[in-house]
């Protein structure tokens, strides 16, 4: 098979051999992509100077919209110093989850029928002009909005991203270029709580912004020139310049492909049980009707989805479903989704709690918490590397070392959870950032990795979305659950000794008579350790999904 350069080498698409057998109607469906597949033509993997231009550009893009979550958490107090509007601080960080949540599993499945160029290229657009605007903001209300769509083009790019590196590299050099991948996210995450301390100190927060634009626009340029057409099926000439990819988004037939009714209802189920979490017990209570409605809404059009899904993926049509049925049939893949739900929480919102402890128990400033919070992001990258070179060297089964990573997570954020209350900052809380970090680092990677072993190749793409989509959701709503056990229980302490509770929200902890500094230090310890036993909670809910993976010739990736 002829090949679009000297630096390219072919594969031509495969399905798993080991599925069971399907009715006819699947195997229609089946007929119909392997047909599109033909004519898309063979996956033709990239060599040489191309590869790494379109790898780096990767690496940058996955660092940026990672970097958004944790480099504004040590900022938040600056950020509303400036604008106001401090009961609303919680949708900066919100709103950008939402955004990104909404769209990880909708653009991945675009992109299977626009191009992966051509959606690439419009969520860092997406992301770059929003950052502009998040940096232009003039009231607390503007920033949230911008940051919901800085967040939609963002997780555009992280889900594009998670998918072009599986089309980049031949299944047997997925594993060590997905490790590698996955240790920029972790930097990303190591790093943001400390460049955002530091940046809301010595100059304006709007930095925090700005600087995403540079970095995005050299990566349009790169990704223009280097992604060939068609990316992965470049063997495939058919043109796609701007005005191909524009006609192609209006066609027809394109058209025809998408399941809008199975992305709309993906969008409002996510978007109602988000924003129902994030809601509930802050401006409404759990049993409002404003958050009974949004949670019972989300159920309805899960369970609809779940319905429709079926029918679109058993029909004998073009129509190709946003989240495949066959996730649902698959053990396994139904216990990676829920570990991705369970591990959100413990990655993310311990990163969002324990800055906040530096912060208002041990009177720290942003930029020293997020040094103190070093171990914790640190260790993420090095448990990636080391589950890496365990399951490569010594053969051992993915599952074995994902319980791994969640015992290591119990133990570790027990320890976190359990802590005296002293206004001293104990030194082995230090140790116990390094057990828990280095738990979900085990599995920050490995669930990404195993989902191409667990699928079959037109799946892939969609597979991967899905997983990054499930995790974002399941750190939000981790986010809120345990905001909601730390406020009922700090609110009346601080109501008892202040006779209001908004200074915990402010954190103006220094601004209180020395007499009570010592009393509502010791109260927003308990509550701490309140929140963290949450991430525990989470992190021993792995187990349990993780059973369902359990086979009788376990996954070696």
């Amino acid at each position: 098979m002829a090949t679009d350069s000297n630096n390219t080498e072919s594969l031509a698409p495969h399905h798993s051999s080991t599925s069971s057998p399907q009715p006819d109607s699947e195997n229609a469906v089946r007929s119909l992509e392997t047909k599109i597949a033909h004519e898309k033509g063979a996956i033709t993997y990239i060599h040489g100077p191309r590869f790494w231009f379109i790898s780096s550009t990767i690496a940058a893009m996955m660092f940026m919209t990672n970097l958004e979550v944790p480099i504004v958490v040590t900022a938040v107090v600056a950020i509303t110093g400036d604008l106001g509007g401090f009961d609303n601080v919680g949708w900066v960080v919100a709103s950008y989850l939402l955004g990104y949540i909404a769209v990880i599993v909708i653009f991945a499945k675009f992109s299977d029928i626009f191009t992966r160029k051509f959606i690439f290229l419009l969520s860092i657009a997406i992301f770059t002009i929003f950052s502009a605007a998040c940096a232009a903001a003039q009231t607390i209300v503007q920033l949230i909005v911008f940051r919901a769509f800085q967040g939609i083009g963002g997780g555009g790019c992280f889900s594009l991203c998670t998918i072009m590196i599986t089309d980049l590299v031949p299944p047997e050099k997925l594993k060590t270029f997905v490790s590698n991948v996955s240790i920029v996210n972790a930097i990303a995450l190591l790093i943001g709580p400390v460049l955002g301390g530091a940046i809301s100190e010595n100059t304006t927060w709007r930095w925090i912004f700005i600087i995403n634009i540079p970095v995005s626009v050299a990566a349009f340029i790169i990704a223009y020139v280097a992604i060939p057409k068609n990316f992965p099926y470049q063997n495939n000439n058919t043109s796609t310049g701007i005005r191909g990819y524009i006609s192609k988004l209006f066609s027809a037939e394109a058209f025809g492909r998408v399941d809008l009714l199975g992305t709309i209802l993906v969008l409002f189920a996510t978007l109602a049980l988000t924003a129902g979490f994030e809601e509930a017990d802050r401006r409404f209570p759990w049993r409002s009707a404003y958050v009974i409605t949004l949670l019972t809404s989300s159920g309805l059009f899960w369970v609809a989805l779940l319905f429709w899904e079926r029918y679109v993926t058993q029909s004998n049509g073009s129509r190709e479903p946003v989240l495949p049925w066959r996730f649902f049939t698959n053990r396994q893949m139904i216990g990676i989704l829920l570990n991705f739900i369970f591990l959100g929480g413990p990655t993310i919102i311990g990163m969002f709690i324990l800055p906040q402890r530096f912060q208002l128990v041990y009177n720290l400033s942003g930029l020293e918490a997020g040094v103190r919070l070093i171990p914790f992001t640190i260790t993420i990258p090095a448990g990636t590397i080391f589950a890496s070179a365990m399951s490569e060297r010594f053969k051992i089964p993915a599952l074995y070392l994902i319980f791994l990573g969640s015992a290591l997570q119990v133990i570790g954020f027990a320890l976190l959870g359990t802590l005296p209350t002293s206004l001293e900052i104990p030194p082995q809380l230090y140790g116990f950032e390094i057990i828990a970090g280095w738990g979900c680092g085990i599995n920050f990677a490995l669930l990404f990795i195993m989902i191409p072993f667990v699928n079959e190749e037109r799946d892939r793409a969609v597979g991967m979305g899905a997983g990054a989509q499930f995790r974002t959701m399941g750190s939000s709503m981790a986010l809120a659950i345990s905001t909601s056990v730390f406020n009922t229980y700090v609110r009346p302490e601080l109501v008892a000794l202040l006779g209001y509770s908004e200074m915990a929200f402010a954190g103006d902890v220094a601004g209180l008579p020395t007499s009570l500094q010592h009393d509502v230090r010791h109260v927003l310890a308990r509550g701490y350790n309140n929140q963290i036993l949450v991430l525990c909670v989470s992190a021993a809910l792995q187990f349990p999904a993780s059973l369902l993976m359990w086979k009788k010739n376990q996954v070696r990736v």
